[in-house]
This record gives C-alpha cells, sequence and structure tokens, in this order.
C-alpha cells in the first residue's frame, strides 16, 4: 500500500469514529434520564384541550395520581404541546441552570413558550423547546410520545 493510500485510510478511519461517536451521543441532554411513562386519554375532558394545535397541558406527579412515572426530573412536571405534526412531551425543569449552577428551577409556560423564572430563558415550545433568548444553550429535554387509537398519547422515555 502506498503512502498516499496509507493516508486516506487512515483519514476515513478517523472520520468515521468521530462522526459515530457524535451521533451516538446527545450533548444537549444536560437533564439526567428519570423513569416517565403514563398515558392521557385525549378524550377525557381534563386533557381534551389537547387535540387543538398549539394548546398546551402540564402533568406531574399529583396530575391523576400518576405519581413519579409523571413527575419529570425532581417532580417538576412535563409540559405536553401539540404541534402540527403531533405531539411533544418536555421536561419542566431548566437545562441552563442545572448544567451551570447544579439548580432545579421548574418552567414556566407562557403563550406558546417555557420561560425560566430564574435565567430567564424563552423555550420555543413549536420548536422542539430550544432557546430563543435569554442564555440560548441547551434545549428543553424532550420525552418520547406515541398516539395510539388517535385517543391515547403515550409519554414515556428509554429508562
Amino acid at each position: 500500500m502506498s503512502t498516499n493510500s496509507k493516508i486516506v485510510f487512515f483519514s476515513v478511519i478517523i472520520t468515521v469514529s468521530i462522526l459515530g461517536k457524535s451521533c451516538n451521543q446527545d450533548d444537549t441532554d444536560v437533564i439526567p434520564d428519570v423513569y416517565v411513562d403514563f398515558t392521557i386519554d385525549l378524550q377525557d375532558p381534563e386533557f381534551s384541550g389537547l387535540m387543538v394545535m398549539g394548546s398546551f397541558d402540564t402533568i406531574d406527579a399529583n396530575t391523576r395520581n400518576w405519581g413519579e412515572r409523571a413527575g419529570g426530573y425532581n417532580g417538576n412536571g412535563i409540559i405536553i404541546y401539540t404541534g402540527p405534526d403531533g405531539f411533544f412531551a418536555y421536561d419542566r425543569t431548566c437545562p441552563f441552570d442545572y448544567a451551570v449552577n447544579n439548580l432545579s428551577i421548574r418552567v414556566g409556560v407562557d403563550f406558546g413558550e417555557a420561560v425560566c423564572p430564574l435565567c430567564g430563558t424563552r423555550y420555543a415550545l413549536a420548536a422542539f423547546a430550544v432557546p430563543v433568548s435569554g442564555t440560548k444553550s441547551y434545549p428543553l429535554k424532550n420525552y418520547n410520545t406515541t398516539l395510539e387509537e388517535d385517543r391515547y398519547l403515550r409519554v414515556w422515555n428509554k429508562k
């Protein structure tokens, strides 16, 4: 094998290794994983508002006595948002305050944005909860959602 071929081969191996590592790591998810697994009946009057695009609701451990499985990180709760392409679930813990100060600050919700009362960061719920003002460092932690039978919305994570 010629010297140039060895350099090209080595470069390809390094590039593939770096790309493979970066694809498997989610550096923006600073909030630790906690067990989340609950199902919302969208025909239940308590949650029927979620059938309207652009609407949201907040869930926590006290909702329907679901306990910790609906509490999100440190019991701060979960935001359910109805977008044009489906449902999204976000943890209500501010990732900036957690990453920088190790604080668990519960974000509020205001006109389609989650807002941290401490650092002032605003997260766009319609855009995967990315920060749109303030620190602009990390998006809110996302949880998986699955709609079953056009009625039951399951919110869960991999833990």
